[in-house]
């Protein structure tokens, strides 16, 4: 690093640590690497690479832009929510939700990133989603920024591999040295997410919190911070991508890369909508919201939806692409009963019952053999399943 540089780079983490005490905090404590074989800047988790001629060209608020997206990427120990998910993807996905995030809070982006509006607000699992769909549907259009950020992680790989192939037994070195890698890099990974965790609670207690972080992390002092993440996580588990080497994708074949053909499973989910008499206009929009946005972000699915009061008001199978049209009918008592015998006696058994209520009726005798989460507003015992507690006044703000 050149002195010039290095004076640059300290000057744009003390403006962070006066303007964005928490970016700066984390920016302190990144990695730094010079390579000057990627165009601007990259993170693979644990350690923050850019070319040095990049850096220069950047103004001082642009510096301090890049430093915490960099400084977020190492935070959120991206190897353990990955969960199966293609890397190269994943790391576009949460590149393009930081960008939001950032440019939420005022910092001013440099050229070459990963930003765009469409994404403003989601979580990363979500953006991820849509691109997966697009890549399946040949309608992502791989830009310069993400081929890059794959091909320098398989450059990486590569010259792993080459420097292994020096040894007597090359196989063995090599896979050995790949399995201390991952190891040391999710150690790695782990322990400044710790301190990013730390640093938040810290920053929370000076109320000092930057926008939308709250997509990010699990804040324990605010109850309306994690719902969402926690219902996208629930599905999540239950909505798996697949990819094939043969036949590869079209889209870079022409610069010889192979990237894997995509086929997503599709989602299958059961939806119940509790439209008893406790259940008020308002809080049936909040229901009907949350249910749209599941359709919205898994573009692949499934839907059998239920409403019910004291019996089975409506049923109605909703496949991928549909609209959200149900008509939304009862205002009798709750009993969650016959919901549970439509699905035992006339639905393929689901992976996943959600079900809208406030949870104030008649339960099954028998807890079923799949899993249920009950979407309420208020936390409440139920005799099986887990309550998702939602936050009510955040559709009024």
């Amino acid at each position: 690093m050149t002195p010039r540089l290095k004076q640059k780079i300290s000057e744009a983490k003390a403006r962070l640590l006066v303007d964005y005490p928490y970016f700066g905090t984390l920016a302190s404590k990144l990695e730094l690497q010079q390579n000057d074989n990627i165009q601007a800047y990259l993170s693979d988790g644990v350690r923050f690479e850019y070319n040095d001629e990049y850096l220069l060209d950047l103004t001082q608020d642009e510096l301090a832009f890049a430093l915490s997206n960099g400084a977020m990427h190492a935070a959120l120990a991206y190897e353990n929510r990955q969960k199966g998910r293609m890397s190269w993807l994943w790391q576009l996905a949460t590149d393009h939700a930081i960008n939001a995030m950032l440019s939420a809070n005022g910092l001013e982006p440099p050229i070459m990133i990963d930003l765009d509006p469409r994404f403003e607000g989601m979580y990363a699992e979500e953006i991820y989603a849509i691109l997966k769909d697009e890549i399946k549907n040949e309608e992502f259009d791989d830009d310069e920024s993400n081929e890059t950020g794959f091909n320098e992680e398989n450059k990486r790989k590569q010259q792993q591999m080459k420097d292994a192939e020096g040894n007597h037994d090359p196989d063995k070195k090599r896979e050995k040295m790949e399995v201390e890698n991952v190891e040391q890099k999710i150690a790695e990974e782990e322990m400044f997410e710790q301190f990013a965790n730390e640093a938040l609670e810290k920053i929370a207690d000076q109320g000092e919190l930057p926008l939308e972080i709250e997509r990010f992390f699990t804040l324990t002092d605010s109850s309306r911070v994690d719902w969402r993440r926690e219902l996208y996580n629930a599905i999540d588990r239950h909505y798996h991508d697949n990819y094939r080497m043969m036949p590869p994708s079209k889209k870079l074949l022409y610069s010889g890369i192979y990237l894997p053909s995509l086929y997503s499973d599709t989602l299958r989910l059961t939806i119940a909508i509790d439209s008893s008499g406790s259940v008020d206009e308002q809080l049936l929009s909040l229901f009907m919201s949350e249910v749209e946005a599941i359709l919205i972000h898994f573009p692949n699915y499934v839907i059998d939806m239920i409403v019910c009061d004291a019996k089975i008001q409506n049923y109605r199978q909703f496949l991928t692409g549909e609209a959200l049209d149900i008509e939304i009918k009862g205002g009798g008592g709750t009993d969650f009963r016959p919901v549970f015998d439509r699905i035992e006696e006339r639905l393929d058994a689901p992976s996943l019952l959600l079900y809208f209520s406030d949870t104030k009726g008649s339960f099954p005798q028998n807890e079923p053999f799949y899993e249920v989460m009950w979407i309420s507003v208020e936390e409440s015992d139920v005799p099986f399943g887990r309550v998702l507690v939602i936050d009510r006044d955040e559709e009024k703000e």
